[in-house]
């Protein structure tokens, strides 16, 4: 799944967001390496096999996409023994990978002992990965993914070491702190001295919301993978041209239009009703979810015509509407003029 002199990219696991339609979908792009699922959650007992399968499907179809996406069942929860019992039920039901989630700043999954509450505990860490891997099998690779620490960024030093210790191949480290939560700035740095010296690959994570962002943090960490979530999402260009700056996909020349968020969301919910995942008031209020995300952070102007929508149809018809004002506003701005143009420019 990840190799350490191969580069890679990963789809991030975001609670809530990246389900198994939207990984179908992301899959499709050809820009992946691989995705991480949502953390599954370990509580008081293991997870029985229907909240496995229906939690990642992919489980029944080789650990991986209709799309061709593999897929790594992330795992959430402080006691080592039920982790490592849940991970060995996944790996029977197909998985071929596992992540432990360490990094979930959410007040709720940190209170119940979940997340990024064990990154004040560095030895229980170790315990929790290393139980994993001792009951999985050698070629199942173990890995885990952290944030800096809860409040200080030196914590990572030791925490990473742990994971290492317990057994990851890898780690992902998103360059902030619990507290911190998604709030600016990132602190990309820490990853890149963390990758120096632990002897495992480390997979670079947060704020990458441009290509731009992409090379500052390559420069930065020296790392050779890399995570998108959020940004891939507020620009679902953006994974196809990391993937080609790191040499997994051949760069490609993109036409100078605007993107067709009415076909991207339509390929969502053709997703969800495969896997029979649709309900209408949940699917507009995801669908204008992504919107709001690409509003806030990438190039979708028009949040505000959509926001107050109340259902799937009415949201397209409100797109293809857009689209359509879009193109007529381009041609226009391109024909008003001809005179200002050097008759060798192209528009």
């Amino acid at each position: 799944m990840l190799h350490p002199d191969t580069p890679a990219l990963a789809l991030a696991p975001m609670e809530g967001v990246t389900d198994a339609p939207m990984r179908a979908v992301q899959g499709a792009t050809g820009a992946f390496t691989y995705a991480v699922t949502e953390f599954l959650r370990v509580s008081h007992a293991v997870p029985p096999r229907h909240v496995f399968h229906d939690h990642v499907p992919e489980l029944r179809t080789g650990a991986a996409t209709l799309t061709g996406l593999p897929v790594q069942v992330q795992l959430l929860g402080g006691d080592a023994g039920r982790m490592a019992e849940s991970a060995v039920r996944a790996h029977e039901l197909g998985a071929t990978a596992v992540d432990v989630n360490f990094g979930c700043p959410a007040p709720t999954v940190n209170r119940h002992d979940g997340g990024a509450a064990l990154l004040r505990h560095p030895l229980r860490i170790r315990e929790i990965v290393g139980a994993i891997r001792a009951a999985l099998p050698p070629h199942v690779p173990v890995s885990a993914k952290l944030r800096l620490g809860w409040d200080t960024l030196d914590a990572i030093h030791e925490n990473a070491t742990m994971a290492a210790e317990g057994g990851a191949a890898w780690i992902t480290i998103h360059g902030r702190t619990r507290v911190a939560g998604y709030a600016p700035p990132i602190h990309w740095e820490p990853i890149g001295r963390v990758r120096e010296r632990l002897g495992i690959p480390v997979v670079a994570n947060g704020d990458i919301w441009t290509v731009e962002d992409f090379k500052r943090c390559r420069d930065v960490t020296g790392c050779k993978h890399f995570m998108l979530g959020r940004g891939a999402l507020a620009d679902p260009r953006l994974a196809g041209r990391v993937a080609a700056e790191l040499g997994l996909v051949p760069p490609v020349e993109e036409a100078d239009e605007p993107f067709d968020w009415a076909a991207q969301l339509r390929n969502l919910v053709e997703w969800s009703h495969r896997f029979d995942m649709l309900r209408s008031d949940k699917n507009v209020s995801r669908l204008k979810q992504w919107l709001r995300l690409a509003s806030q952070f990438g190039s979708f102007a028009h949040f505000d015509r959509v926001k107050r929508i109340e259902s799937v149809s009415g949201l397209f018809a409100a797109l293809e509407c857009q689209t359509g004002f879009e193109s007529v506003s381009r041609i226009s701005a391109a024909t008003a003029a001809p005179s200002a143009l050097p008759s060798n420019s192209s528009a």
